[in-house]
């Protein structure tokens, strides 16, 4: 199937073109030509969402309440396995939908689920070992955005292989299931495989990961927190991105979610190696995390949204953005000389590093997936330099993924049935 969409403005990746066609044959790009009269409009390639956790869309504004102690990152994490061992796979189904709808409704084309919750409450293997990544495979057919499916490997609660806790127990897989699961989870959607953690999988485990995973996508959490930091330090002498590098086959395929705390020399080293810095900054922001120092890292990056408590490409950047100018006292500091427009510079950067973590090939240019984005307005870089920093809602118009139109005039047909099921899920559980 072919059809054609021609634009005023859109954003290719040599920067801001005027009259721009797009040619779309069976979902992918097969042509990009500019100078052509009759467009409206501003399209934007659609943003991959390169971390996420789609069950704890259902934590959403029900954690923000002071404890008898002061919260943490740690004290968060107690409520949320106190979630995981409440849902049913239905109810991470219906928590998916909603979360997939808003990521399309925000200009999120594509996401990388980071996916953990995978067995009964009990800790029981389903029948189908795979049952909770077929629930989310659905959500995503049903939503129609573009999956990356992330089994995450889990087998420990500390450093040096200490066993896991029994709130663990849903997340927990040897090897051998593991490696069933991922099968599994590959018949479902593209996927790739996830080390939960330097703390969740011994370093030979990560290894033999790596090695199942070949060439696709391997994604890790590291350097969150200081307390990680700290107990790393103590378990081998070394900071968690210095030890995964000296041991690890690191590279251009591999997503390295927050790594928040790391030194300078730390971060030369891991953007030597071409992979991909996973920045949640909203989450990051919600947890307390800290924030990732930018100044110092020379590679690529992209956003997830992690947690799912705001889910809205614009807000990550925009978070990014303003966390740096706090941490530096200084304005538009991920803005360069080569592209002085801070937005366009973000959005830009975001898209790239995005698609590297998710295995896409990025941007409006022949070859990609047909997945774009639309915004109102005559000046495009003004347009979206408001997307990003004065929006009060997401400013997104249309959304198409892979040539298929799933948003419409900032809706998605699903938005209010998805609702309606994730209100009576929420009020059931918590």
């Amino acid at each position: 199937m072919s059809n054609t969409h021609l634009f005023r403005h859109a954003l290719l990746p040599a920067g801001w073109a005027e009259n721009v066609l797009l040619r779309v044959e069976n979902g992918v790009i097969a042509e990009v030509r500019s100078g052509l009269a009759g467009g409206h409009g501003i399209a934007l390639p659609g943003m991959p969402n390169l971390h996420s956790h789609a069950f704890q869309r259902a934590m959403a504004g029900h954690v923000e309440r002071r404890g008898a102690e002061q919260d943490s990152f740690w004290t968060w994490r107690t409520l949320m396995y106190k979630l995981a061992l409440s849902m049913s796979p239905d109810d991470v189904q219906d928590a998916a939908t909603l979360a997939f709808v808003e990521m399309l409704e925000g200009g999120f084309t594509s996401v990388a689920e980071f996916h953990y919750l995978h067995h009964a409450p009990d800790g029981t293997p389903y029948h189908d070992i795979g049952e909770m990544a077929a629930r989310l495979a659905a959500a995503a057919e049903a939503a129609g955005i573009e999956l990356l499916l992330l089994p995450v490997f889990y087998a420990h609660a500390g450093f040096g292989g200490a066993a896991p806790a029994p709130e663990q127990r849903r997340f927990v897989s040897s090897l051998d299931g593991y490696t069933k699961l991922y099968e599994r989870c590959g018949a479902l959607a593209p996927s790739g495989v996830a080390p939960h953690s330097l703390r969740a999988a011994t370093m030979p485990e990560v290894k033999a990961l790596a090695e199942l995973a070949g060439s696709r996508p391997v994604h890790i959490h590291i350097a969150e927190q200081v307390a990680e930091v700290e107990a790393c330090l103590g378990f081998c002498g070394q900071r968690p991105v210095e030890h995964l590098l000296d041991n690890a086959p690191v590279g251009p395929n591999w997503c390295l979610v927050h790594a928040t705390h790391i030194t300078p020399d730390e971060a030369t080293a891991m953007a030597a190696t071409g992979a991909v810095a996973g920045l949640c900054p909203v989450t990051e922001a919600n947890l307390g995390d800290g924030i990732f120092p930018a100044q110092h890292f020379s590679g690529t990056w992209g956003v997830g949204s992690d947690s799912n408590v705001l889910i809205d490409p614009a807000r990550e950047l925009q978070m990014l953005e303003y966390s740096q100018r706090l941490a530096r006292r200084a304005r538009n500091v991920m803005a360069s000389p080569g592209e002085p427009a801070t937005a366009t510079a973000l959005y830009q950067a975001a898209v790239a590093g995005g698609a590297q973590a998710l295995g896409l090939q990025g941007g409006l240019r022949p070859g990609a997936p047909a997945s774009f984005v639309t915004l109102d307005g005559e000046t495009p870089e003004l347009a979206l330099s408001q997307s990003v920093f004065c929006a009060r809602q997401p400013a997104v118009r249309d959304v198409w993924v892979r040539g298929r139109q799933v948003v419409a005039q900032g809706r998605h047909a699903l938005a209010q049935t998805a609702r309606l099921r994730f209100d009576a899920m929420v009020n059931r559980l918590v």
